[in-house]
């Protein structure tokens, strides 16, 4: 996977703190520091998903249906629009990446402070 850093990304990424930030002094004014830690669950849970079900539906047995038409429908792509859709998978790359880490500090953050100060572990 080849990343690349664009100019675009740092707004993306100022907006992402000042969101992020936002939620997560929303969260702990609410909740406390469980709240933080279960914003970050959320966060990397959605994350996850998205990176799962990007190459096609991952569905449940039961709709094993929508996986074999989306198969089909992939192989009656011209080459171009094979391209296309690889392209858009590495567009989603970057985000994706961040959007685990911030996760991973969101959890580690509120859970942490949460069984340190509340709990006096």
């Amino acid at each position: 996977m080849h990343l690349h850093f664009r100019a675009p990304h740092l707004i993306y990424s100022a907006l992402l703190v000042i969101s992020v930030g936002a939620t997560s002094y929303v969260a702990y004014r609410m909740v406390g520091f469980l709240g933080v830690g279960v914003l970050g669950l959320i966060i990397g849970v959605i994350a996850l998903t998205v990176e799962m079900e990007r190459g096609g539906p991952v569905g449940h047995g039961q709709a094993s249906s929508l996986y074999a038409q989306h198969i089909a429908a992939v192989e009656r792509m011209s080459p171009s629009e094979r391209a296309e859709r690889r392209a858009e998978i590495k567009s989603a790359a970057f985000p994706l990446l961040v959007a685990k880490i911030v996760s991973g500090g969101l959890i580690a953050f509120g859970f942490g402070l949460f069984f340190i100060l509340e709990l006096g572990a």
